[in-house]
C-alpha cells in the first residue's frame, strides 16, 4: 500500500518499530510515509473519532476503531471517495509495480528470468 499523499510503497521492513503510520482517510485505511509526516504534521488529513477526536483509527471488516478509547462504528463508504487514494497535486503511483514484483519473487526465489520464446513454425 503507497503513502496516500506522495504515492511512496513501503520498502522491506528493518528491525524495530515502522516509521510509517496507519490512519483512517474517507473511510479507508491509509499508510503515511516518514518524509509526509515531517512535511505535513502527521495526521492532520486523516479522519478523527467522534468520541474523543482521536486520529489513531483503524479499518478493519467494515467497521472504524480507535485504538486511543474504543469507539467503534460502521465504516460508510461514499461512492465519490472510491478512488481518493492519492490527492491531486500529488504523484500518482507508479505503474511499474508490476515490474518490481517480478524482480523481487525472482531475487526470493532466486530464479532467472523467463526468456521470451521467439515465434516457431
Amino acid at each position: 500500500m503507497p503513502c496516500f499523499r506522495c504515492g511512496a510503497r513501503q520498502t522491506d521492513p528493518v528491525r524495530g518499530a515502522s516509521p510509517w503510520k496507519r490512519g483512517v482517510r474517507a473511510e479507508r485505511q491509509v499508510l503515511i510515509c516518514p518524509g509526509c509526516q515531517a512535511a505535513h504534521g502527521g495526521t492532520a488529513d486523516l479522519d478523527r473519532c467522534a468520541s474523543c477526536g482521536s486520529a489513531a483509527l483503524g479499518c478493519r471488516l467494515g467497521e472504524i476503531e480507535c485504538r486511543d478509547c474504543g469507539h467503534t462504528r460502521a465504516a460508510v463508504r461514499d461512492d465519490a471517495c472510491a478512488d481518493d487514494r492519492v490527492p491531486s497535486g500529488a504523484a500518482p503511483v507508479d505503474s511499474g509495480l508490476s515490474e518490481e514484483v517480478a524482480a523481487a519473487l525472482t531475487r526470493f526465489f532466486r530464479r532467472d528470468p523467463v526468456p521470451e520464446r521467439e515465434p516457431g513454425p
